[in-house]
């Protein structure tokens, strides 16, 4: 997720695990730090290979075995940095920065980016989609009960905010479930027995969800608005990548090749052309509208370039006012225009 979110659970956990006075400002401020930490991984990247910070964001520095190292670490630098400031022995800023830091990992698994949870024995990037990568309903209540456990030094008001945190986490399982039932209740609807089907929270909100689901030769793109009552927006289907078909000049051992395999596997083989720009290569599982194949990000190929020469990796978010106005009619129940 976002920083902030990562930040306010990381701080919420240490607070809620410190001693009540001064400790719950100290605690609170390293397990905010090892919060974020991890996403330090973000720097890995190299002017040459445009898809380096793909492979390494949410790898290592997100796995579960590593919680212990970067906290130990993350702890060390800050004890050495400010901690006898903050009046913290290394004990327990180390205690602090680790609690922060195992929350990190486990909050990007909610999201639907994936994250490599069980590195270095599986590179599966884990993905349990029940909450936005930003999501203001889960962040602001964290933030406003770490607030109170700092006016009033006192951990019980973070112990309520985990609380609150857990059961929008666990209502964003339920969501997508009952999301994904409308999904495959469509697809049968249309004479399809998908291979595979995800729902997916669009931005910011539990209530309407993007539904992506796999045919022998589709990827078939809907929105449902779930409440009370389902409120469904037929969408678009994208012809799946054929990369024999749609790229028979592009050799098997040219770097360009080799590119397209790892931006498969970073979209988790959710891989389509673009109907709109040739030698384009799109990630169906994201856009802006959620019933639209407008890709946030993709790879155009070079049919001209050397063999060690990468794709290029771009990135393609319309945000204009038609989207916007899509975007809030669909997410309030109206009928599209």
């Amino acid at each position: 997720m976002d920083p902030i979110s990562q930040g306010a659970l990381g701080a919420s956990l240490s607070q809620a695990a410190a001693r009540r006075g001064k400790q719950v400002i100290a605690a609170s401020l390293v397990g905010a730090i090892g919060g974020m930490v991890p996403d330090l991984d973000v720097l890995m990247r190299s002017s040459t290979d445009p898809l380096l910070f793909l492979e390494y964001h949410r790898q290592f520095t997100h796995s579960l075995i590593f919680i212990p190292i970067g906290g130990v670490l993350t702890g060390l630098l800050l004890f050495f940095v400010f901690g006898r400031i903050l009046g913290l022995t290394l004990k327990s800023t180390v205690l602090f920065t680790t609690l922060g830091y195992a929350t990190h990992a486990l909050l990007d698994a909610c999201t639907t980016y994936g994250t490599q949870l069980l590195w270095p024995f599986s590179n599966a990037r884990v993905a349990w989609n029940t909450v936005s990568i930003i999501d203001p309903l889960f962040t602001l209540p964290l933030l406003v009960c770490i607030t109170l456990g700092l006016v009033k030094k006192r951990p019980l008001y973070s112990r309520v905010g985990l609380a609150y945190g857990l059961c929008y986490l666990l209502l964003g399982l339920v969501q997508r479930d009952r999301a994904e039932t409308v999904g495959w209740q469509l697809a049968q609807s249309r004479g399809h027995a998908p291979i595979r089907l995800e729902a997916k929270p669009s931005f910011g909100n539990l209530l309407l969800w993007k539904i992506v689901y796999e045919t022998e030769t589709h990827f078939y793109i809907d929105a449902v608005r779930v409440l009370n009552q389902s409120k469904l927006y037929p969408g678009e289907a994208a012809r799946k990548l054929d990369l024999a078909a749609d790229f028979p000049w592009l050799k098997p051992t040219s770097q360009q090749y080799q590119d397209v395999q790892r931006f498969d596997w970073f979209s988790n083989h959710y891989l389509a052309l673009d109907p709109k720009t040739p030698n384009r290569i799109i990630d169906t599982r994201y856009s802006m509208v959620p019933n639209e194949i407008s890709p946030l990000w993709g790879i155009e190929l070079n049919p001209t370039a050397t063999a060690e020469q990468h794709v290029v990796y771009y990135t393609a978010r319309d945000t204009g006012p038609e989207k916007q106005q899509k975007f809030w009619q669909m997410l309030t129940g109206e009928d599209l225009d």
